[in-house]
C-alpha cells in the first residue's frame, strides 16, 4: 500500500469516526432535552395522562369553544412528543382525585368544574367573577388583594400553574390553563410549549404565573406577557369577607 492510498484510507476512517462521535453526542443531548421534558410534565415514557375538556359556557349546548380545542391540540401534541398517552374526558366526568398521573385541566370555574375543585384545594387565594352579565367585573381574577380585570380583545388574563399533591415524591403535577376567555387557555398553552424548559429552570416543580395576552383581537393567542409569579399569594386564604354575587371563591 503507498501513501496516497493509505493516507485516502486514514482519511475515510477519520471522517467515520468523527460522523459517529457527532450523531452519538447529538443523540445523547437530544436524549437528555427528552428526559428533562418528561420529568418537568411527568411524562415518562408510555405513561399514561389526563387532559380535562371544558364547556363553552356560551351555548345552551354542551360544546367545547374552538380556541380551547385548538388548546386541546397543541396539549396533545406535547404528549405525544414526551411518548406518552392520553385520555380525554369532559369535565363533568373526569375523576376524582391527582397525582397519580399527569393532569391538563383547561378553562376557568364558569366552564369546567374539575377547575372549581383544583382551585378550591390548591389556589384557596384566587377568586374568579363568573356571573353571566356584562360588566367590568365579568372574567375578573382576584389574587390576595389585587384584582385583574379584562379589556375584551385588548388585555385579557390567564393563569398558568403547575402543581403537585402533598409531599409524594413521585406524584404527577397538574397544570392548570385558568383564562378569562377561551383564546387565553389557548395562549396559555402555547407559552408553555414554547418555554417549559425557561420554565423549570426558574420556578422548579411548583408555580402559578398570572399572564396577559395583548390584543387578541390582532394578534390572536401569540402576544403573551408575563406579569408576575403569583404563587405565593394564590396558595394563601384570602382575608375573610362576604363573598360577592356570582362570584366563585376557590376555598
Amino acid at each position: 500500500m503507498n501513501d496516497d492510498v493509505r493516507n485516502i484510507v486514514l482519511g475515510v476512517l477519520a471522517a467515520g469516526i468523527s460522523a459517529a462521535l457527532g450523531w452519538l453526542a447529538r443523540t445523547y443531548l437530544w436524549r437528555r432535552k427528552l428526559r428533562r421534558k418528561q420529568a418537568f410534565f411527568g411524562l415518562p415514557d408510555n405513561s399514561e395522562s389526563l387532559l380535562v375538556v371544558n364547556r363553552d359556557p356560551s351555548t345552551a349546548e354542551p360544546a367545547v369553544h374552538r380556541f380551547d380545542v385548538f388548546a386541546l391540540l397543541e396539549l396533545s401534541a406535547l404528549i405525544k412528543d414526551c411518548g406518552a398517552h392520553v385520555q380525554v374526558v369532559t369535565q363533568d366526568m373526569a375523576q376524582p382525585g391527582f397525582g397519580e398521573r399527569t393532569e391538563f385541566c383547561v378553562g376557568g370555574p364558569g366552564s369546567n368544574r374539575r377547575m372549581v375543585a383544583h382551585m378550591a384545594a390548591m389556589l384557596p387565594g384566587v377568586r374568579v367573577n363568573v356571573t353571566p352579565e356584562p360588566g367590568p367585573e365579568r372574567g375578573a381574577f382576584q389574587i390576595g388583594t389585587e384584582r385583574y380585570r379584562m379589556d375584551p380583545g385588548v388585555a385579557e388574563y390567564v393563569l398558568l400553574a403547575r402543581l403537585t399533591a402533598g409531599e409524594r415524591r413521585d406524584a404527577r403535577p397538574v397544570f392548570l390553563f385558568c383564562g378569562q376567555r377561551a383564546i387565553t387557555n389557548q395562549a396559555a398553552t402555547r407559552y408553555l410549549a414554547r418555554n417549559h424548559e425557561r420554565l423549570a429552570r426558574k420556578h422548579g416543580d411548583s408555580f402559578v404565573l398570572l399572564l396577559k395576552v395583548v390584543n387578541s383581537q390582532a394578534y390572536g393567542p401569540d402576544v403573551v406577557e408575563l406579569v408576575a409569579d403569583v404563587t405565593r399569594a394564590a396558595q394563601a386564604p384570602l382575608p375573610v369577607e362576604p363573598a360577592a354575587r356570582n362570584t366563585h371563591r376557590a376555598s
